[in-house]
């Protein structure tokens, strides 16, 4: 499944390309934030967001994925990855993923956020515990992204991240290993895979320049899951609840940079110990 490969990276410029792309992506989740709540249609999310990118320049490149129309994946509770926007109502209490991507210029980004719909008050204390985990395992393993370094650190660093996570929190989570991160660029998903768990093999190098989206998906009991009569949507075979979080982000020689983080990434990879290198301007 995870082959070799030599990676490339992008030039500045390309990177900078990269980095409006994210910044639109970054401005749209938090367009949606606001817009979650009881009552809202996930398709409403969906129209909200396709609005958002199009006026502001952007291709929701979702779209250009084969026998997707959609901007969003609006996943719920125990949907764990691709879920399609439609009728559903959310309900206070829901545990709700958001994906979303853009393309501006030929260049793409792309991220995912959960949520409890509600706020904390609404919330399940497990489900509370398993954003937090999950959020600290993305972070966690884009802080193991170095150049020189070897790409599956990343899955090392989640699966660790969300071992420490469990036996703190007394839960299970599993990791989902159907679905892994990728390469981003003049196209969304570009090899390499990136899984979010650890492998034997330690992957290829790490280079100045490489861009990549990682996106650690765990779920509240067992990691099994499978896809429903719509082709689409990824469910837990067990009926627990799941959660999803992505970034893309640019390995530099000096740190990292967190393409679709408003700030770049700044306070989230420094509390990770890992260095921030933006671009300037």
């Amino acid at each position: 499944m995870f082959g070799r490969h030599k990676l490339r990276g992008r030039t500045d410029e390309q990177l900078m390309l990269m980095r409006a792309a994210g910044l639109l992506v970054a401005r749209t989740l938090d367009v949606l934030h606001a817009e979650i709540r009881a009552g809202v249609t996930t398709l409403e999310l969906d129209r909200v967001a396709e609005e958002f990118i199009r006026s502001h320049g952007g291709i929701p490149n979702f779209q250009l994925v084969p026998g997707y129309a959609h901007t969003l994946c609006t996943s719920v509770n125990e949907e764990v990855v691709h879920g399609i926007p439609g009728q559903r109502v959310l309900r206070e209490g829901d545990l709700l993923s958001v994906d979303c991507g853009a393309e501006v210029d030929g260049w793409n980004g792309d991220a995912a956020f959960s949520v409890v719909v509600g706020g904390t008050e609404a919330a399940r204390p497990e489900d509370l515990d398993l954003i937090a985990a999950t959020e600290a395992s993305l972070w966690a393993g884009m802080a193991a992204m170095r150049a020189g370094g070897r790409l599956y650190a990343v899955g090392d660093a989640v699966e660790a991240s969300i071992d420490a996570a469990a036996a703190r929190d007394g839960r299970r989570y599993g990791i989902v290993e159907e679905y892994v991160g990728h390469g981003i660029g003049p196209k969304m998903h570009l090899d390499p895979q990136i899984p979010n768990y650890a492998v034997r093999d330690t992957g290829p190098k790490l280079v100045d320049g490489f861009t990549a989206a990682i996106e650690p998906m765990v779920t509240l009991g067992s990691a099994d899951t499978h896809v429903l009569a719509d082709e689409w949507t990824v469910v837990t075979s067990d009926g627990s609840r799941a959660c999803h979080f992505e970034h893309s982000v640019a390995v530099r020689g000096e740190g990292l940079w967190v393409l679709t983080a408003l700030d770049g990434g700044e306070a989230m990879l420094e509390a990770a110990g890992a260095a921030y290198a933006p671009l300037p301007g």
